[in-house]
């Protein structure tokens, strides 16, 4: 089965590459990614996680202004009663010191995982296969449970 995650860049941000690179990376790894693209907004991402199926939705920022951009998204996600992994990467903070600080704060917002803008895609999407693979084996036992 083909998991599909929701990849897309928040806010007022239009730096595409690095999210083209993800996509074809993704891709390559047996995903099947819907790319939103850049300036894409908390709705787009939760429209089209819902719309989509989705297993996981992973949001790029470069331009320093996620923790506003980010605001209110997993309310949204939970709204929309979607059961999705989360992850955020880039240059998540304008003058950003202590990237531990920034992931402590992303982690509290209620993402899985925080990335920073000098992660290898290998290393984002075998943290993904981990996780999704994880999930898959909980849901897995929580139905056995169901059923038995």
């Amino acid at each position: 089965m083909t998991q599909t995650v929701i990849l897309g860049v928040i806010g007022s941000d239009a730096h595409v590459v690095g999210i083209t690179i993800l996509e074809q990376a993704l891709e390559a790894a047996g995903f099947d990614v819907v790319n939103l693209g850049v300036q894409s907004s908390q709705e787009e991402f939760v429209e089209a996680a819902s719309a989509n199926d989705a297993e996981a939705v992973l949001v790029s920022s470069l331009y320093g202004h996620a923790k506003q951009d980010c605001e209110g998204f997993h309310r949204r996600i939970a709204e929309a009663d979607l059961d999705v992994t989360t992850y955020i990467g880039g240059n998540l903070a304008v003058g950003q010191d202590d990237f531990e600080e920034t992931r402590a704060f992303f982690r509290e917002m209620g993402f899985d995982r925080v990335f920073d803008s000098e992660t290898d895609p290998e290393e984002a999407i075998d943290a993904l296969m981990a996780d999704l693979d994880m999930r898959s084996t909980e849901s897995e036992r929580e139905g056995h449970a169901v059923s038995a």
